[in-house]
């Protein structure tokens, strides 16, 4: 490698981490919002367990970062650039999101931007088209769908468990569960979301030669593991109210329901190497449960507004990908 690789290649790096830094707070309230929104958690004791299961998550696996690395776009034309093009993209989005308390997607803005930047530089033909349609675009559609029908479901189910038991004894008895189940949700959402910067950081090294094919490194995955966990340790305390009371009004069944379903989800599709949102599924799977008391009880101005940034995400941030490139590429970058 040349001096002048070796520092785009750092600054790529530095770039990925700060996205994965970025992605800890800006999702914090994934994990831990509706734990938090009933009381089952003080928000300190719910931001650090957060933390520490989003770094065990994120040794969980590396099926989604290979998805990033190998089925997007096809890595042989992937330059240090339009990995760079790509992160400023997904950043620059999570920003404005978390700065209005928009739930939206970094996963998505990570791949917009990836697509974006590809599409200028290299081409149509350097885009994945079967990967993009069955790891991401279906995915897209079907686990928001999926954990908003099993959130309804496993909402009616414990309704039906729990049919003679008082409020209040069924409040305690959920506030214990909610913790384990905020739990779990947190090691899901380290597990899904950690390994989308690891994909990138290794498809960068790939591209500069540093390693011979896009197989993570350890170094790669303790890196990415402490930078969302740390990220998650700050906090996003703007999107986390709006998932945690905009949306539904909770009691701690129906946040350990929430909770339970989206973790699931969120475990299936990361073993299936499907980069899905942790923002779509928790929010799918609270609307859902909040269905199950009829379809008042969900806010649906505030879903509908979740719902835009949802659509519009992964065409604006590969706009702001490629528009990066372009500006990357004409300072010789």
């Amino acid at each position: 490698m040349n001096e002048g690789v070796t520092l785009t290649l750092i600054a790529v790096v530095i770039l990925a981490v700060a996205f994965d830094y970025i992605n800890g707070f800006h999702d914090t309230a994934n994990a831990i919002a509706t734990s938090v929104a009933t009381k089952a958690l003080h928000p300190r004791h719910a931001i650090l367990m957060a933390a520490s299961f989003n770094f065990i998550g994120a040794f969980a696996g590396t099926a989604v970062a290979k998805t990033i690395g190998k089925s997007l776009v096809d890595e042989s034309t992937t330059t240090q650039t339009i990995v760079a093009a790509a992160l400023v993209g997904a950043i620059f989005w999570n920003l404005v999101t978390w700065r209005w308390g928009i739930p939206s997607s970094s996963s998505h803005a990570l791949i917009g931007g990836l697509l974006g930047a590809t599409l200028v530089a290299v081409g149509p033909q350097a885009l994945l088209v079967d990967g993009i349609i069955g790891k991401v675009l279906v995915p897209l559609v079907t686990s928001p769908l999926a954990g908003f029908a099993i959130g309804f479901a496993l909402m009616v189910l414990l309704y039906w468990i729990f049919r003679r038991f008082a409020r209040r004894p069924l409040g305690r008895l959920f506030r214990v569960l909610q913790v384990f189940s905020a739990g779990y949700m947190a090691f899901a959402h380290g597990s899904n979301d950690a390994q989308k910067t690891m994909g990138i950081i290794t498809l960068a090294l790939f591209a500069a030669g540093v390693i011979p094919t896009v197989d993570v490194p350890w170094e790669v995955i303790l890196v990415a593991a402490t930078a969302i966990s740390l990220g998650t340790a700050v906090g996003g305390w703007r999107i986390m109210k709006t998932m945690g009371h905009r949306v539904v009004e909770l009691e701690p069944i129906h946040g350990f329901a929430a909770e339970t379903t989206a973790a699931t989800v969120l475990l299936v599709t990361a073993n299936l190497g499907m980069p899905v949102s942790t923002t779509h599924v928790i929010s799918s799977a609270i609307m859902g449960v909040g269905s199950s008391r009829g379809t008042r009880a969900v806010r649906w101005g505030v879903a509908r507004r979740i719902l835009a940034a949802w659509v519009i995400t992964i065409p604006l941030t590969a706009a702001i990908g490629g528009t990066t490139w372009v500006v990357l590429n004409a300072f010789g970058i």
